[in-house]
Formats: structure tokens, C-alpha cells, sequence
């Protein structure tokens, strides 16, 4: 079997009285586009979180290429791009200098050029990132993780506020990531059914169904990924539960 990109063996999160993410496993192959679908509250940032080794977890292990993404950061940094949900960027820096700031980490970037043209973000070369819409420092965040040119790519909600047009531009952007492995977490039915080879849906910090988006919908005996989310988990995507801001 070829060696996964990710591999995530029973991991395990508790934060005070709650288990964010209890016991899941999961691989990504090398080129494949994993969704990790779940309401809010699910343990999908958390899961994320582990992977990029923003946080330990309390048991089992991650691998990102082999390495582990805490006790081997330097070198996972160089192999990893992550966009976040939230973007926490300087906000008296422009778009170019952030860009070129970023550039500076890695051994092998991508143009400046390149990665500014990918999100459409041309004509904002020099607004600072304080003065971007919200969509628009959305769509610098994803630049951002794609200059270092990473072999696994973490993407939180990818098109979360943007236009029609843009969405479509940045999914031809990821479609184009051939070679590099994805995971993807968002909430859009027609994003995950068109961009993720897998999914996983996550329900109170647990693996429920994985499986390719045609697997799951016929797991579920429904018409769709969405309706089948909602048969599997009992709950429907748009809805806002209590994350304890930790999962």
C-alpha cells in the first residue's frame, strides 16, 4: 500500500469535561482530497488542529509525510500549507508584503505573482490587510498557505464568504493542486461533492461514515451528500451548536 501523506491513528483531545475528538483514525493518500464534514462542535478543528500540530493530543499519534507535525516542526513546516478560518495577519501589512513575508520560509516559493493572481487578489497588491473585505483576506489566507509549494495542504472552510465567482476561481485553484494531498473541512454540499475524492463525518468527536461522497450517500440510502449528513449525524449542517470554542 502506498505510504499515506496523513496518517491519523486514534487520536484522542479533552479539554476540562469535554472530549473533543474521541478516538479517530484516518489516512490521506498522496494527491487525494480528504472532506471532514461535521456541525459545529463535531471535533473538526480540533482533528485539523492535531494534524497541523497546533495542539498535542492526549493519546495516539499523527504523521504528516512520515514526520510528526510536533516534535518535527521545522521540517513539517516546509511540507505543510494551512489556511484557517480565521486569518491572524498583521494587519498594517499589505497584500505583497505579506506575501513576500511568507515567501522568505521556504526553500522552493512559488511567485509572488503567482499566488496573488490564484485568489484574484491583483488589484490589492498594496492594501494593507486591515483594509480587505472579509473575503477578501479569506482569499489572501489560502494564497498564503499555497506559496511555500506544500505537499499537504490543510484548507478551514475554503470559500467561507465569497462571491459565486470567486468560489469557482479557487476551487479551479485546488482542483489544479494535483500532486499535493488536501484536506478539506467545510460546510458546502456542492464544494466537497465537486473537490474531496473521501469524506469523513464527524459526530460528537467520533468517526459516524467515511468513504467517497457516492459511498456515503448510499450508505445512507439518500439522494444526496447533504441529505445524507443529516440521516447519518441527525443533524443538519446549518446548525450552531456549543463548541466550547475548542472543537
Amino acid at each position: 500500500m502506498t505510504e499515506p501523506a496523513v496518517l491519523v491513528e486514534n487520536i484522542r483531545k479533552r479539554y476540562k469535561d469535554t472530549v473533543a475528538v474521541d478516538d479517530v483514525s484516518f489516512r490521506v493518500d498522496p494527491g487525494e482530497v480528504l472532506g471532514v464534514l461535521g456541525v459545529n462542535g463535531a471535533g473538526k478543528s480540533t482533528t485539523i488542529e492535531l494534524v497541523a500540530g497546533l495542539r498535542a493530543p492526549d493519546s495516539g499519534s499523527v504523521r504528516v509525510l512520515g514526520l510528526d507535525p510536533r516534535k518535527d516542526r521545522k521540517a513539517v513546516r516546509q511540507l505543510l500549507g494551512v489556511q484557517l478560518q480565521e486569518a491572524q495577519l498583521h494587519d498594517a501589512l499589505t497584500v505583497s508584503e505579506l506575501v513576500d513575508m511568507y515567501r522568505s520560509f521556504y526553500s522552493d516559493p512559488r511567485s509572488a505573482d503567482e499566488v496573488i493572481e490564484m485568489v484574484e487578489l491583483g488589484g490589492k497588491r498594496d492594501t494593507r490587510f486591515e483594509s480587505l473585505s472579509g473575503g477578501q483576506q479569506q482569499r489572501l489566507s489560502i494564497a498564503l498557505a499555497l506559496v511555500g509549494r506544500p505537499r499537504v495542504v490543510i484548507l478551514d472552510e475554503l470559500t467561507t464568504g465569497l462571491d459565486p465567482r470567486a468560489r469557482r476561481r479557487i476551487w479551479a485553484a485546488i482542483e489544479a493542486l494535483t500532486e499535493e494531498s488536501v484536506i478539506l473541512v467545510s460546510h458546502a454540499m456542492d464544494e466537497v461533492q465537486r473537490l474531496c475524492d473521501r469524506v469523513v463525518l464527524l459526530d460528537a468527536g467520533r468517526i459516524v461514515a467515511e468513504g467517497t461522497p457516492a459511498d456515503v450517500v448510499s450508505q445512507a440510502g439518500a439522494a444526496n451528500l447533504e441529505e445524507a449528513f443529516v440521516a447519518i449525524t441527525g443533524h443538519d449542517l446549518d446548525a450552531d451548536e456549543d463548541e466550547e470554542d475548542v472543537a
